[in-house]
């Protein structure tokens, strides 16, 4: 099982799984601090309208890349993490990756499939 601990390593593979998504998901943002997708629905998002609805960003930190992934917010009951991702969770809904190895890696791209799966099923994307 190989571990990857680079950071660009780590937030291209995050990237690359979010835009692999890409549909239903599309890219909002994408820049040098990180890559934010949403949903390509126009949707009420609080009580305003977006053109899609937040799905997920990265943000890379000098120790660490951040994955913020709003399904597990607003959703927690269908994701089971492992005892790894547990461990990277801080908060409710943020992702603070430092290493990353083939489990984590499909567990990633799991979570993402789940979290279009489940809000496909709310109308939301």
């Amino acid at each position: 099982m190989s571990e990857v601990k680079d950071l660009l390593e780590i937030r291209s593979f995050l990237e690359d799984s979010l835009k692999a998504a890409c549909p239903p998901l599309k890219v909002n943002k994408q820049g040098p601090n990180g890559l934010e997708v949403t949903g390509t629905k126009e949707v009420m998002q609080g009580k305003q309208k977006v053109a899609g609805h937040y799905f997920a960003s990265t943000v890379e930190k000098p120790k660490d890349i951040r994955f913020y992934f709003f399904p597990i917010y607003t959703d927690p009951e269908i994701f089971s993490l492992s005892e790894g991702m547990q461990k990277m969770l801080k908060g409710k809904s943020c992702f603070h990756i430092k290493r990353l190895d083939d489990s984590l890696k499909a567990e990633v791209q799991d979570m993402i499939a789940k979290g279009i799966k489940r809000m496909q099923e709310k109308e939301l994307i």
